[in-house]
């Protein structure tokens, strides 16, 4: 039975690795959604699995991906949101949900789909993002009625806990692109449009040169005017500037289809809309109008003029550097964003190939330079991301795209390109890789306490059922410290009173009998966390089962305190724990219960955290203490290996 149980770990095991190296080795969502399907199905022996999306609005699931389920339902099937189905209840619920059985099970309906696939029992387990969103849920299916146990749900919960960060990532990722992508049309298209933002009361605060250019009056001219200067004395005298306002306030977007009034007094005829602003709190800051002139062009001169400006305000807001190369003369036209790209003050220098070239990290200019000549001589776009070293010493990454002008006879005579800066992509990236590999040490590390928990829970146990109680008791325990480092921001850390506090809570359940006492805010170190609350709840185990919350009158005081010691002032975290009124065994006797609490003390905190720790069985119960290194108290700042 243990070894057949060690066997099922150690494939689940893998198969966490194995996911874990294949996310990090791709960036497209199907294919990470169908992987983990195929190996969360393998590893419950089910051969059959998938992931349920939930789409957009939140009122039905979708199978976004799956192994084992025919090619018509992956992709295309979904089920209502709305239904009583163990699907939408565990993402309601936030919980796994299991039926062994479905034909005999009545607590929720099952989708047309499934049975008719023949599936006769399922484990469902929410896939939470980040923040505690629901992306979805993954659900393994057999077509046998199966005893799902709760080293099958643990390890789900686990699986699911660990896809949630890895979809989180392409989700960023792919909204990053998107935005990306977003605003390269916006950009595009902005030319063809006038712009212009009001405040909450509909005062000009911003004014577009696209919207100059339409309307006639100057930026100085129009703001602080309100928005009706726009409207004819018609459709002022008839309230439709308020109703217009009042509408992009209340819906949230408004039509802006109707004859505008310039500053000459003639009129243009707009197509567009007026949107609402917003802050994050959802309070209203003001609206921006964005309508296309549809009017017919005056004149060719005045066209040109307009997309010149168009231009301009696109490259302006968009802040790209654009460049214009003379391949025959060398002469070099740069945008005044790119001086600055380049880490030059605009017109500092005169533009130049030498110029450019000059200013590419070292690492970067002979493969940068090659790709724009291969560029030139294979007739096709030039498409580069480098980095450039601004003088003082900082770098930045820029991505360049560019074309070649070629005369009759095929000689290049001229190049244009634009180039924006992507060192917060960059580093946003980075970061993200960090996150990452954050996450696989942790999860390399929780897997590694749990295993040896195992072992040492199976070296004491008497038989099956105590081990089960006994190790599902301290899984629990590992969670709820678990539970507490994952709230925790990168610079946060679980302070001593919040873990003492969260144990008793679950074990003593607000005894009158226990009394907790010292500093609040006293800050440990993350990678201790997991480690003191095994033993301080394998000290609470031992005292409500032998101890003084045990049958009798007996009390339980912990005490602590913080202190700065050593040559440097290291902060160190004194516990005292003191039974009292317990009736101990006769001298000779036998001691109750398996020892692994005292083991934890005088072995495994001494080695593991470096702590200090006492443990004596006196005439009246148990007195321990631990003095181990923290990270300071709440206001303190962090040391330096923490």
């Amino acid at each position: 039975m243990n070894a057949r149980r060690e066997d099922v770990l150690l494939r689940r095991q893998r198969t966490l690795a194995d996911f874990g190296d294949f996310a990090l080795q791709s960036e497209d969502l199907d294919d990470i959604l169908t992987e983990a399907c195929r190996l969360v199905g393998e590893a419950m022996e089910t051969g059959r699995a998938k992931v349920l999306e939930i789409e957009e609005g939140g009122e039905s699931l979708l199978v976004r991906a799956g192994v084992g389920w025919a090619s018509d339902i992956v992709g295309r099937t979904r089920l209502s949101m709305k239904e009583a189905s163990s699907e939408s209840f565990s993402i309601r619920e936030r919980k796994p949900v299991i039926s062994q059985d479905i034909d005999s099970d009545d607590r929720f309906g099952v989708p047309a789909f499934m049975r008719q696939a023949g599936v006769r029992a399922l484990a469902n387990v929410p896939i939470l993002l980040p923040g505690g969103r629901a992306f979805g849920l993954l659900q393994v299916d057999a077509t046998e009625p199966r005893e799902f146990d709760r080293d099958d749900t643990e390890f789900l919960r686990t699986y699911a806990t660990i896809l949630g960060p890895v979809v989180d990532r392409i989700l960023k990722l792919r909204a990053l692109r998107t935005a990306e992508e977003r605003f390269r049309l916006t950009v595009e298209a902005a030319s063809d449009y006038a712009i212009f933002i009001t405040d909450e009361n509909d005062r000009i605060t911003d004014w577009l040169p696209g919207a100059a250019q339409v309307f006639g009056w100057s930026a100085d001219e129009a703001i602080g005017q309100t928005g009706s200067i726009l409207f004819t004395a018609q459709d002022r005298a008839a309230g439709e500037d308020l109703r217009e306002i009042e509408t992009a306030r209340r819906d949230g977007v408004a039509p802006n289809v109707r004859w505008h009034l310039c500053k000459d007094g003639s009129h243009v005829f707009i197509e567009g809309s007026v949107r609402a602003l917003r802050d994050p709190a959802g309070r209203l800051t003001g609206f921006i109008k964005i309508g296309q002139d549809v009017t017919h062009r005056r004149d060719a001169h005045r066209l040109l003029r307009e997309s010149e400006e168009r231009l301009r305000s696109a490259v302006e807001v968009g802040r790209l550097g654009l460049w214009d190369w003379n391949v025959r003369t060398g002469e070099v036209h740069w945008s005044e964003e790119h001086f600055r790209m380049e880490g030059y003050a605009v017109g500092e220098v005169t533009p130049s190939y030498e110029a450019w070239s000059g200013r590419i990290h070292p690492q970067d200019r002979e493969a940068t330079e090659s790709a724009l000549r291969e560029a030139m001589e294979a007739r096709r776009e030039y498409v580069r991301e480098f980095r450039v070293v601004h003088p003082d010493g900082s770098v930045h990454w820029l991505f360049g795209r560019g074309r070649f002008f070629y005369d009759c006879d095929g000689r290049p005579h001229r190049m244009i390109g634009a180039m924006v800066d992507t060192t917060d992509r960059r580093e946003m990236e980075e970061r993200q890789k960090v996150l990452v590999a954050e996450l696989q040490h942790r999860t390399r590390n929780l897997m590694s306490v749990v295993r040896s928990m195992a072992d040492r829970t199976a070296q004491t146990s008497i038989d099956i059922a105590d081990f089960r109680d006994r190790f599902r008791d301290r899984l629990e325990a590992m969670a709820r410290a678990q539970g507490l480092l994952s709230r925790l921001n990168e610079h946060d850390r679980v302070t001593f009173d919040e873990l003492v506090q969260v144990e008793f809570a679950a074990m003593a359940g607000g005894s009158d009998r226990v009394a907790l006492s010292g500093p609040k805010g006293v800050r440990l170190r993350s990678s201790t966390v997991q480690t003191l609350a095994m033993a301080l709840h394998e000290l609470a185990t031992n005292t409500t089962k032998y101890g003084a919350l045990g049958p009798g009158a007996g009390r339980l005081t912990v005490g602590w305190s913080f202190e700065r010691a050593g040559p440097a002032g290291e902060p160190w975290l004194h516990i005292d724990w003191r039974e009292s009124g317990v009736t101990m065994p006769a001298a000779g006797a036998r001691p109750s219960g398996t020892g692994q609490g005292r083991e934890l003390v005088e072995r495994a905190l001494p080695y593991q955290l470096g702590a200090r720790t006492t443990y004596e069985l006196g005439s009246d119960g148990v007195h321990c203490t631990i003095s181990v290194p923290v990270s300071g108290t709440s206001n303190a700042a962090e040391t330096a290996d923490d």
